[in-house]
């Protein structure tokens, strides 16, 4: 669940980033900087710019955040971008450029970024208002000014995107925290806002535990913001300080951008240059061997629990287990090279597909079959946090010893450690070391892969 907006526009913002970079290169062009080494220039001021506007959360711009903010911003990045400039012609002093010239194209080039930074963010207001798409449904626990104060703000500003649904009343006997939970369920809610001084400490756990294994935001409305560390991530609804209980540092529209694009170019290598001779080669050899189709399809849950069909190269005889029965150690349905597909993990290789069509990741959490999914989410406590980002086909659990079949409930508590751990502390630097470690064990082979 993103909290900060809904994940179907994450590309919106690296969007936005390259037309940015791409009106600087063409201003430089009517500038006249093309005789100031204008390859050298193009690359700098590229990744001057990607730098500072990540650095700096240029673009870290929520349905929630006041116009005042957005326009303190782009003062911020025209002072980084002005010394930016100074500092490429200073650098290279050779280079005849006046100073008002560099100030001009640093006005120009940041006034057409305002303009469509701004029309953006307008237009997406009335996007919502107008047409109450991308909105995100909402309840709030508690009754008193804080909490009528937040309420309002859902209220009378329906630009946001916020739609109120309910508002409980826990210090009445009017309703329970059972209550809440079987309401959010009913009506399909996404975020629970609460009123941290009317709440039981068992009441907050078990929201907690609740909002975990269901994909439900939770968000507190804090008795006092200074008793809190600086580290909480505080978010402002108008005047209305809001903490947030999980933030996911992949719920960024860059982060997402940047993940997706590892998929991609290694989706694209994999099917371009390993399954496009070994997909016909196997059409040959696997139905030769054992009757039955090329690929195994298995429905499995993927991003926020919803069903998808992930792919395989069938590696065992046709079953009815199949879609219940999960793989063991010396399984009798395992045909010979099928043995050696699973050993190797080529039977995996078809994933990419999923991962190419946006069902899966290069690196997450790995999927499990439906029915295992509806048995672990009542067996271990916080299993459901693991979808809150796509599947992969290698993960941290997997590099980390715990790879292949669950043989005791201390290996899925074991997973679901490093899987929480995964999306809690996702880097992009993270993906590329677990695929490094995961093509290592690949090579060198896994005593786990069977």
């Amino acid at each position: 669940m993103n909290v900060k907006g809904t994940k179907h526009n994450y590309l919106l913002q690296p969007i936005v980033c390259f037309i940015d970079i791409v009106t600087l290169l063409i201003l430089s062009l009517l500038f006249d900087f093309s005789t100031a080494n204008y390859k050298l220039f193009a690359v700098y001021i590229t990744f001057a710019w990607l730098i500072t506007t990540v650095g700096f959360g240029f673009y870290k711009v929520y349905r929630f955040t006041p116009l005042v903010k957005i326009l303190a911003k782009l003062f911020k990045q025209f002072l980084l971008l002005i010394l930016c400039l100074f500092t490429f012609f200073g650098i290279f002093n050779e280079i005849d450029i006046v100073a008002s010239a560099v100030l001009e194209y640093a006005c120009l080039a940041l006034g057409i970024i305002a303009l469509l930074k701004i029309s953006i963010f307008n237009l997406r207001k009335k996007y919502r208002k107008q047409l109450g798409r991308d909105t995100i449904r909402v309840i709030i626990l508690g009754k008193n000014s804080k909490t009528e104060q937040l309420k309002n703000f859902f209220r009378y500003n329906p630009a946001y995107g916020f739609q109120f649904v309910e508002n409980f009343d826990l210090r009445s006997k009017e309703a329970s925290v059972d209550d809440v939970i079987n309401f959010t369920v009913k009506n399909s809610v996404h975020q629970i806002y609460c009123s941290v001084a009317e709440l039981k400490n068992k009441e907050i756990k078990k929201l907690i535990q609740f909002a975990d294994n269901n994909l439900v935001a939770l968000k507190f409305l804090p008795d006092n913001k200074d008793i809190f560390t600086k580290k909480m991530d505080f978010q402002y609804y108008g005047i209305t300080p809001i903490l947030a209980l999980r933030t996911l540092p992949i719920d960024t529209p860059i982060n997402l951008f940047l993940k997706r694009f590892l998929d991609i170019i290694v989706s694209s290598l994999v099917i371009v240059f390993i399954l496009s001779w070994l997909t016909p080669l196997l059409a040959i050899i696997i139905p030769s061997t054992s009757k039955g189709p090329l690929f195994f399809r298995q429905k499995r849950n993927g991003i926020d629990g919803k069903e998808f069909y992930c792919y395989k190269f069938r590696s065992m005889t046709v079953n009815k287990e199949a879609n219940n029965l999960q793989a063991c150690k010396n399984d009798m349905r395992t045909t010979k090279l099928g043995k050696f597909l699973r050993r190797t993990s080529i039977d995996e290789l078809p994933q990419f597909y999923n991962v190419f069509l946006g069902e899966m990741s290069v690196v997450g959490p790995r999927p499990h079959m439906v029915s295992h999914t509806h048995s672990f989410k009542n067996q271990v406590d916080k299993f459901m946090v693991r979808h809150l980002v796509k599947p992969g086909i290698t993960g941290l659990a997997q590099v980390s010893g715990y790879r292949g079949g669950i043989e005791t409930k201390l290996d899925i508590k074991n997973r679901v450690r490093f899987d929480i751990f995964y999306v809690e502390n996702w880097s992009i630097l993270m993906d590329l070391r677990i695929i490094a470690k995961t093509f290592f064990h690949v090579i060198y082979g896994d005593k786990k892969a069977y």
